[in-house]
């Protein structure tokens, strides 16, 4: 029998090393169930042939490990990732023991690769200590899928020769130490320790823009960008400019077009004819598509306007299939806006009056900040002659939203009165015009007039969450809250602000901190979404994670001082989330509050706050694979998830499966949207922001398999009732609208 060679990284042949092989699978295996060394080496041996890389060797033993990944074998996860990490610090270092934090941060800004301030801000003697809190072996806790998103995310690499030049220690380790480098130096490196371990042991999550991007000479770091457009061509080009600049920046966009005169309106008095929102849209919609993240992902924004724009129903169609190129704008998702006055048009068996906002003053501006004065406005020119209008039935206009959300699955709805009325905002001098990409944002914004424009606002947030899964107690989140408010507060002092109108962003200090791994939070403590029994155990959940952060954030402000525009809050007049929800929740859920608020609430009144906000909860659809996580706040739609990327299928299994497999409720064994959309309600109560929920739909469980308009209205007034601000994803079973490749369509926000 001949004996196959492999090719070694010089070039020289030497026969394949089966013992070598042998020893590093038996080394991945220690300690892990139900795993076969060699049924691995099987798998990989029967796809060897003569003069092999040695590389692809080994990419074929992880590949075997991968593929006999199922709920019966669940180790098989880390088994192929403790492989794929060793031949990681192969290809990284040449050998699988990194070298000292010094001499690697030493070599990488040398090469440009790393921010030379880590060099300037720290000594070598502080490199030495974080580099004694540094654990390497917690590369070993990853999953498969874990690494792979590593390798395809987040480490600094070459991404046109494939080269990686560090391993995931590293990176947790210098994302600190940049973040905390202002600190004082008989604190900070104790701030950098007591993050490196949060991160590193899973209990809080980053998003992918600081985990790429913080310790590169790269300095833009918020996930998620909201810009506004004004009702001139100036401030429409200043609109595109933003976008350019902040989608090349690795940014989730969002985009208020609202104001933007209909078709058919008088340009200086009648000397021209305008064209209307679809040619701009089309404009914004280039400026998205125009550059590719840095190689990370594609650009992706969703843009927003109100259900009475004069041009709806021609919006309301963009998205869908029918129609030709030049009345859609398919490549961009859309946020549709609406407000008490829509929703009793609608039960009311009434009419929606449509106008171009142009026409109509102070309307599109009462639409956020007053919703009395809306009604007053809306009425009166709805009365009023002269006005370009039209007049159509409330339940056509709202069945061809619906029908258009459950077709496309990406069309979001955005309720403005709860966005405002329920904000950590004074709706007066600071109203909520929009939200962002994946509907968890609500920020105040101004429009631009140009680029340099100082009394535009383009709106940011940086996100981060909560592992739930990692928690033992709710008192484990007083020290995380601490840390990571500290960690994300300091970011906004250490990136740079491309467009001059962002620089308010240091003025508000936007946080945005979410949870992720829910579903298992649920399935630990054996309740459900469907049946209101995990109703009181979400309420004492989100209780806990906002008390705590506003306490942290609190805190920092008596060191720091608060942010500011604090006094534009309503923070800053005492009012809390727990004063502004919809009272109907206490219905679903009369769970008493367990925390001191009053005291909580005299400090915040004596300190401030640093932060404007601090709370929203995104979809974690990539780090909650780093974290070995069920997507954010989402039932999994099985015990196995099956995700596409550019490696091939990734398979992770749901944590906590052999103990906790049978308690979990799985999407499509829910029997409807009332359970989930009541916690979504719950968790409004608290979050100071909005939440990325879904709603979610089988065709089978419908007369004739067919979900009908009944069911869809019926769940959107539901939410309206219990408070709920956005509707991110419509997912159907049948494939339409689904999201199963992806949960966010660029990642920019998702975590």
């Amino acid at each position: 029998m001949t004996t196959l060679t492999a090719t070694k990284r010089n070039g020289r042949r030497e026969p394949i090393d089966l013992d070598k092989i042998h020893r590093v699978i038996t080394w991945a295996a220690e300690g892990l169930e139900d795993v076969s060394v060699s049924q691995v080496e099987l798998k990989a041996h029967i796809q060897f042939y003569d003069g092999i890389k040695t590389s692809d060797i080994h990419e074929l033993i992880i590949k075997s490990a991968a593929d006999l990944i199922s709920a019966e074998t669940p180790d098989y996860q880390h088994l192929a990732a403790r492989l794929a990490i060793f031949h990681l610090r192969k290809r990284a270092y040449q050998r699988f023991t990194p070298p000292s934090l010094f001499e690697h941060v030493n070599k990488m800004v040398r090469m440009g690769k790393y921010d030379p301030a880590l060099l300037t801000d720290y000594s070598k003697q502080e490199l030495e200590t974080l580099d004694t809190y540094i654990d390497h072996w917690r590369d070993l806790n990853f999953a498969y899928a874990a690494v792979k998103q590593w390798e395809g995310k987040y480490l600094v690499q070459n991404r046109v020769s494939g080269e990686i030049y560090e391993s995931p220690q590293f990176a947790y380790m210098l994302i600190g130490a940049c973040l905390f480098a202002r600190y004082p130096k008989e604190t900070r490196l104790d701030y950098v320790r007591r993050f490196y371990d949060a991160c590193s042991l899973f209990k809080l999550s980053l998003p992918t823009p600081i985990m790429s991007g913080v310790r590169t000479p790269t300095r833009q770091f918020s996930s998620c960008v909201l810009i506004e457009s004004d009702d001139s061509l100036d401030s429409i080009n200043a609109t595109a400019s933003a976008i350019v600049k902040y989608v090349s920046q690795r940014a989730g966009i969002g985009v208020n077009i609202g104001r933007i005169r209909a078709l058919g309106s008088n340009i200086r008095g009648g000397e021209a004819f305008h064209t209307g929102l679809i040619p701009f849209i089309k404009y914004f919609q280039t400026a998205v598509k125009s550059c590719s993240q840095g190689g990370v992902r594609g650009g992706a924004a969703t843009l927003f306007y109100p259900l009475w724009h004069l041009e709806v129903e021609n919006l309301l169609v963009l998205k869908n299939n029918r129609g030709v190129e030049e009345n859609r704008a398919r490549h961009l998702d859309y946020g549709v806006q609406l407000n008490k006055l829509m929703y009793q048009r609608l039960l009311e068996g009434g009419n929606i009056t449509l106008f171009s906002p142009a026409d109509v003053p102070g309307l599109y501006d009462a639409f956020f900040a007053d919703q009395a004065e809306f009604d007053r406005l809306y009425q009166q020119y709805e009365a009023q002659e002269g006005i370009r209008k039209k007049s159509i039935k409330a339940i056509e206009l709202f069945g061809t939203l619906m029908q258009e959300r459950a077709q496309t699955g990406r069309i979001y709805i955005q309720n403005v009165d709860h966005s405002n009325t329920h904000s950590a905002f004074d709706p007066a001098v600071a109203p909520v015009h929009q939200s962002n990409l994946c509907m968890e944002i609500t920020l105040p914004t101004k429009p631009l007039n140009n680029v340099d424009d100082p009394n535009g606002e383009i709106a940011l947030c940086t996100l981060a969450a909560f592992n739930l899964g990692a928690f033992e107690s709710l008192d484990e989140l007083e020290e995380l809250a601490d840390i990571q408010v500290r960690a994300l507060d300091a970011l906004l002092d250490y990136q740079d602000y491309p467009v001059n109108a962002a620089l308010h962003g240091k003025k508000r200090r936007t946080l945005g901190i979410g949870v992720t791994n829910f579903a298992y939070y649920l399935a630990k403590n054996g309740v459900y979404y469907s049946n209101g029994s995990a109703n009181r155990l979400t309420h004492r959940l989100f209780e806990a994670f906002q008390y705590y952060l506003l306490k942290a954030s609190n805190n920092l402000a008596k060191e720091q001082g608060a942010c500011e525009w604090f006094g534009e809050t309503k923070y800053a007049k005492g009012i809390l989330p727990i004063d502004t929800y919809k009272k109907e929740v206490d219905d679903i859920c009369p769970e008493p509050l367990h925390y001191d608020w009053e005291g909580l609430r005299a400090d915040i009144l004596k300190y401030g706050l640093r932060n404007s906000t601090l709370s929203a909860l995104m979809p974690c659809e990539t780090s909650s694979q780093i974290t070995n996580s069920t997507n954010g706040i989402e039932p999994p739609r099985g015990l196995i998830s099956v995700k596409a990327s550019k490696d091939g299928i990734l398979k992770q299994v749901v944590p906590g499966f052999k103990h906790y497999g049978d308690n979990y409720e799985l999407l499509w064994n829910i029997p409807n949207n009332t359970g989930y959309i009541e916690l979504i309600g719950i968790m409004q109560k608290f979050v100071d922001q909005a939440i990325s929920a879904n709603t979610n739909y089988d065709p089978t469980r419908f007369e004739g398999d067919k979900v009908p308009m009944k069911a869809l209205l019926q769940d959107l007034l539901y939410a309206y009732k219990m408070g709920v601000k956005t509707l991110y994803y419509h997912n159907t079973r049948d494939g339409a609208g689904t999201n199963d490749d992806d949960g966010c369509a660029s990642g920019a926000c998702k975590l």
